[in-house]
């Protein structure tokens, strides 16, 4: 911790980010978070569970990600632009770090059902592959909406003997596939896991993904050090939705006031379009999934649908982390909308031959609108590829033809 700064923005004992977080959860899974809660920490830090954990994201993830320097990039903006490849990791994201900690997890705490909820369709490939590898019964709930746009994943999932259940209800895409997962849970608190893909839910899931996902930032500083003779950049740019990805790039740099770090969520159509996913610049304290945070409702606490081309980045709050972060000052957070990100992408496919995910082409959306000094070095998290979103991509370029 620098010394001009004392805050700990890190999560304190009772689950709560500042003013964000908790556990605001039916009684009946009260058990099942209390339990959890009690056991993560002591699972996650045991000798048995490391070893383990490092052996899979090493042997079978393919850690570490490489952080490659964007030469033609960083010269078309002027400062040094390192991406972080998240993109080249087994199942195509960073979904998969958490997706192997909390198999473990789930194993050692005698739970025999997984259930986990997808937007973009990541997480759900990466839950079904680990329940795969660990020959579990896997659930996966995903918004119709999502089913139809991202059905390469779907199939895939299903191939990993994953059953994949449509949700019809609401907007049909991530904030339903959640609900339908806390419902699912409920149902069946005693032998399921619920694996949450992202920073969001009650405590104590921010914490524990966004640990299980500080591999990202762990990896940043010994790579940095050996690329340029220091652990830290001066900027870390990501993508934020639910916040994993942007969890884990500063998980690490979380007190170290060096390092500023900038986030992009998605403006849809734009801001005030009424389509937008822009929660921390739109919404207002309320609760969502078990948390306290930033969430798009009305003045009567209805959630507002959310709206962005990119499947995952579409849902209505905010992890609480990032919550506290961008309340504080700690984080700058840019809204990069629908066009903004498709160009980005492209710039970066044709500048260095790197097609990134929708989600990850939000964060690249930040250079346009940021001034960099020469000398400034900075980390993007490429959260990951751009496979799944081709059709999207291909549909987005004929409509502005």
């Amino acid at each position: 911790m620098s010394e001009e700064n004392k805050t700990d923005y890190n999560v304190s004992e009772d689950g709560y980010y500042g003013e964000f977080g908790g556990a605001y959860i039916p009684e009946i899974l009260y058990t099942n978070v209390e339990n959890l809660k009690q056991n993560y920490r002591q699972i996650l830090d045991s000798p048995t569970f490391q070893e383990e954990y490092h052996a899979l994201l090493k042997d079978y993830a393919g850690r570490p990600s490489p952080l490659y320097l964007a030469g033609r990039l960083s010269e078309k903006y002027g400062c040094n632009i390192y991406l972080k490849r998240e993109d080249l990791n087994h199942t195509g994201s960073h979904k998969i770090n958490n997706a192997i900690g909390q198999i473990l997890l789930a194993k050692r705490m005698g739970k025999t059902r997984i259930i986990a909820e997808t937007g973009a369709g990541q997480h759900g490939v990466a839950t079904a592959t680990v329940c795969a590898l660990m020959n579990m019964e896997c659930i996966v709930y995903m918004g119709k909406t999502d089913v139809e746009r991202q059905n390469l994943n779907v199939r895939k999932m299903e191939m990993l003997g994953a059953k994949v259940v449509p949700v019809t209800s609401g907007n049909m895409t991530l904030k339903d596939a959640a609900n339908e997962a806390i419902r699912d849970w409920c149902c069946n608190p005693s032998n399921t896991h619920y694996i949450i893909g992202s920073t969001v839910g009650p405590h104590p899931y921010p914490d524990m993904v966004a640990r299980l996902q500080s591999i990202i930032s762990k990896e940043i500083k010994w790579q940095l050090q050996e690329k340029i003779g220091r652990n830290y950049p001066d900027y870390l740019i990501a993508c934020v939705g639910g916040g994993s990805n942007a969890g884990g790039t500063v998980y690490e740099y979380l007190n170290d006031t060096r390092v500023k770090i900038i986030l992009a969520e998605a403006a849809g159509d734009g801001i005030n379009s009424g389509r937008s996913a822009a929660t921390i610049h739109l919404g207002t304290v309320g609760i969502i999934h078990g948390a306290r945070t930033l969430l798009m409702q009305t003045e009567d606490g209805q959630i507002e649908e959310p709206y962005s081309i990119s499947a995952g980045l579409d849902y209505p709050g905010i992890g609480p982390m990032h919550a506290n972060l961008a309340r504080t000052g700690r984080s700058e957070v840019l809204a990069v909308d629908d066009r903004e990100a498709v160009e980005a992408a492209f710039e970066l496919t044709r500048i260095e031959g790197i097609i990134p995910a929708l989600e990850s082409a939000h964060a690249l959306g930040i250079f346009p609108k940021k001034q960099f000094k020469h000398d400034d070095v900075t980390v993007v998290c490429l959260s990951g590829r751009g496979d799944k979103d081709m059709e999207t991509y291909i549909n987005f370029t004929k409509s502005i033809q």
